[in-house]
């Protein structure tokens, strides 16, 4: 096994459920969120289907910060980053691995949860598709978002609030044209909240291992 495929499958055993660094914690806040909205609003059919997907990804946003506390800071904090660069990879290499590793760690698991989540706000068929495909297509750019930021806070006190902070002005512009795709008869906005997301992806591993070899210098 390449030492990539190992590291990979070394972070999915940390940040999927049940590993030490994971939790199903963002998932039941997911749903929760779902669960509780009819309360807040009352049984208005009409008005849970209009405002229902808007719902589905504010909470797809909050629980995406859930997890940012134990992404990277626990790798910093006892040297693993340090070790795999005495092994010759990269801080971009390994942060481009945790990415991937912390998108798949949530975003299937939360595209599922979508389904029995668009049942309790009484969202149609076509709503539904337009939630999953915008989620699919926005999610890797919330991953990266949430890997930047939380490298950039993982050696300061108190850097979990300070991530969260960080990370919902960040993740607005995907907030908006996901969202938006509700909005709209043709699929424009989930094209524009995938482009968002690839560029978010293209920059996260730079950034986010410059974040990880400023921290170590310092």
């Amino acid at each position: 096994m390449s030492p990539s495929l190992a590291l990979l499958r070394r972070d999915l055993g940390l940040l999927l459920p049940g590993g030490t660094q994971g939790g199903v914690l963002p998932l039941l806040f997911f749903l929760a969120v779902a669960m509780l909205y009819p309360f807040a609003v009352g049984p208005d059919a009409q008005l849970l289907a209009r405002t229902g997907g808007g719902v589905i990804w504010v909470a797809a946003l909050l629980a995406a910060i859930l997890p940012l506390e134990k992404l990277v800071a626990g790798d910093v904090q006892n040297g693993t980053f340090d070790q795999l660069h005495l092994r010759g990879i990269s801080e971009e290499l390994a942060m481009a691995i945790r990415l991937a590793a912390h998108w798949l760690a949530f975003a299937p698991l939360l595209l599922v949860a979508t389904l029995p989540a668009a049942a309790l706000l009484g969202l149609t068929g076509e709503t539904t598709r337009t939630v999953l495909l915008g989620l699919l297509a926005g999610t890797p750019g919330l991953a990266a978002v949430g890997l930047m930021v939380a490298a950039l806070t993982a050696a300061m006190r108190g850097g979990a609030a300070l991530a969260g902070l960080m990370v919902i002005p960040l993740a607005v512009p995907i907030l908006i044209f996901g969202a938006g795709a509700l909005a709209r008869p043709d699929e424009s906005a989930i094209l524009l909240t995938a482009a968002i997301s690839l560029v978010l992806v293209a920059i996260a591993p730079f950034a986010a291992g410059a974040a990880i070899r400023a921290s170590r210098e310092n």
